[in-house]
């Protein structure tokens, strides 16, 4: 088992491990559990009814969380002409084609989101593994490859996060940093609820949202009350 610190031992005290909190309460005891010197990622953890080995149960998708996650995104823009000129109106922080793509090969990646227009595709292709293995391949699914740069750009800045259901049959997705009110948190959390409630598998059978819990970086998790999203 690992070892805590006193810290940790402190903030647990706070939280009952055995007990399911309704949403707003978990919000407020994982905020004030969170006591790191820095400001600490609120993340939630779904535990969802669908079997992660099956192609029809996947759920992956994406949502604007209304007050953004605290964090800024760089966005890389893979695009040419007109395109690249609209990225840079829409605030993306790198854009290019070909230079880009050589220099990532070089082993650049000072960025955190990659959107592409499909003609690029191609050429991006040749970063698949480089990418992939990094998660930052753009993808249809995740509204990164498309013409509308500037709706993707803004998107992002604004707060858009991905969620996907890893193979154990979980979403972990950022809802905000402990320094966000008690308010802007718990909307956060409810448009990813709802989005995960949206990207229901038609092959998903009995209960969907399994189980819910909230926690900071350095902190304890409180359980949620996962009816209340249903």
């Amino acid at each position: 088992m690992a070892k805590h610190g006193k810290k940790y031992l402190e903030a647990a005290k706070l939280i009952d491990s055995e007990a399911t909190y309704e949403p707003s309460e978990a919000v407020e005891l994982v905020k004030k559990a969170a006591t790191a010197k820095f400001d600490e990622t609120i993340e939630a953890a779904v535990r969802l009814g669908v079997d992660p080995r099956k192609q029809d149960q996947a759920v992956r998708g994406v949502v604007v969380l209304p007050h953004g996650t605290g964090k800024t995104q760089r966005v890389l823009v893979f695009a040419k002409g007109d395109k690249a000129k609209e990225a840079e109106a829409a605030g993306a922080d790198y854009v290019g084609d070909a230079d880009m793509i050589n220099k990532i090969q070089q082993g650049w990646f000072e960025f955190d989101v990659c959107v592409a227009t499909p003609d690029m595709m191609s050429e991006v292709g040749k970063l698949g593994r480089l990418l992939g293995g990094k998660g930052l391949m753009p993808n249809p699914k995740a509204g990164t490859v498309t013409f509308d740069v500037s709706k993707a750009v803004q998107e992002i800045k604004a707060g858009k996060i991905e969620y996907r259901l890893d193979r154990a049959g979980q979403i972990h997705a950022p809802i905000g940093k402990a320094s966000f009110s008690a308010e802007q948190l718990n909307e956060n959390l409810k448009a990813l609820m709802d989005a995960l409630n949206r990207a229901k598998p038609a092959a998903a059978k009995g209960v969907y949202l399994k189980n819910v819990s909230l926690s900071s970086t350095m902190g304890p998790g409180a359980r949620v009350n996962a009816a209340s999203f249903r």
